[in-house]
């Protein structure tokens, strides 16, 4: 796609006020959409979305082109699913939303195709999709995923990032009328990769979407997901894990568009640091517009910091046009270990340093218990306990 659809009369996400002057667009609605990366200016820690990463980090996915994606994808589906690769005239592409910031836009441009998968509508519930992303190369490039679930569908996609690449990558998640999808995308990744994922899904009637983002291994993870409802009766639930090491910076950005009336969403997302500038940042936006009525929405966020010298940034935010809804709430809590936790589990001889992996374990696996792969999530648990060994806890 190539239309640029703006919600703002600015240049590069800057609105005027009373004086005339460029000021940085704050509210989340407001921002501009656009598949086109020449309406987005640089990025710049002026603007909101852009707050706690630089240029630098990003290591070329802000770039006007990136090449296309190079490496590997591989998939396991049962019969029925279907995949295929489309481009911009396919009626999918483009359909659950567009990129609101620079780097999303490089990479929307950059993929000339799109990777489709598409769920039937007589998909039962113990449908499983596998997608294999991995590549070795370390030219920045891009990837653009679509995820259709037929109305009436159930069933689970992983996307399972591995490698050392610099990936651009957008996913389209469009979830049919009375469907029931899970999608959980992970992230883990060798050491040096760099990875920026937009993540856009868009539910229909009495549909439901359970979202799962699982963030270990890379240099730079930053996966901004939003969720938009387009009739009544929709239920989202957006989970995240992150475990971020020295030197790592994993962000996570949430938009939830109440839009209709009757829906429902939940957030929870929990972390854990440890080293020096291990900075972790969880940015939570929820909408409710004045036609919402009925809503009930609730988000959350806890970071555990395991050692000094770990930085996590936790920003919920709701902004509410109507008072007609049924609840509406948010939490946010970053701190280091629970002292009556630990009292507790030594005081019934266990000690120190194994009280302390038994209350990480128990922080993260709340999440991860949640994906309903038992190979996965024994490769996760496996992947948190080899980073409580080199912390020492």
């Amino acid at each position: 796609m190539t239309t640029s659809n703006s919600t703002v009369p600015a240049q590069h996400g800057m609105a005027e006020h009373s004086h005339g002057a460029g000021v940085p667009i704050q509210i989340r609605s407001a921002r501009l959409r656009s598949a086109n990366v020449a309406d987005f200016g640089p990025v710049s820690r002026v603007e909101e979305q852009y707050r706690y990463i630089t240029s630098e980090r990003l290591a070329g996915l802000d770039a006007d082109h990136l090449d296309e994606y190079i490496g590997d994808i591989s998939i396991k589906h049962p019969e029925g699913v279907t995949t295929a690769w489309v481009g911009p005239e396919h009626a999918a592409f483009g359909a659950a939303g567009l990129p609101e910031d620079r780097p999303s836009a490089a990479a929307w441009g950059s993929a000339q195709q799109a990777y489709l998968v598409t769920i039937p509508s007589d998909a039962k519930p113990d449908c499983e999709v596998q997608i294999g992303i991995g590549s070795e190369s370390e030219t920045p490039s891009a990837l653009h995923v679509i995820i259709e679930a037929k109305p009436f569908s159930r069933g689970t996609i992983i996307l399972d990032h591995k490698g050392s690449a610099v990936l651009g990558e957008n996913v389209e998640i469009i979830v049919g009328d009375e469907a029931e999808i899970t999608v959980i995308s992970i992230q883990d990744w060798d050491t040096a990769a760099v990875h920026n994922s937009a993540q856009f899904a868009k539910l229909g009637r009495n549909s439901k979407l359970r979202h799962m983002v699982v963030s270990l291994g890379g240099k730079t993870l930053r996966v901004s997901t939003s969720a938009e409802f387009t009739a009544p009766g929709g239920d989202v639930e957006l989970l995240g894990m992150y475990f971020a090491d020295a030197g790592q910076y994993i962000e996570n950005r949430l938009y939830v568009d109440h839009a209709v009336p009757n829906c429902k969403s939940r957030v929870t997302y929990k972390g854990a640091l440890q080293g020096d500038k291990a900075h972790t940042v969880w940015v939570g936006d929820v909408l409710i517009r004045m036609a919402a009525e009925g809503t009930d929405t609730y988000e959350l966020n806890r970071n555990l910091l395991l050692t000094d010298g770990a930085r996590a940034d936790s920003v919920p935010n709701l902004e509410i046009e109507t008072g007609k809804i049924e609840g509406a709430g948010h939490a946010s809590a970053s701190g280091r270990f629970d002292d009556e936790q630990l009292f507790y589990l030594q005081a019934r001889g266990i000690n120190e340093r194994e009280a302390r992996r038994l209350v990480v374990r128990g922080f993260l696996n709340e999440i991860i218990q949640k994906i309903g792969n038992e190979e996965i999530e024994s490769r996760l648990s496996a992947s948190i306990e080899a980073e409580l060994e080199r912390s020492g806890s």
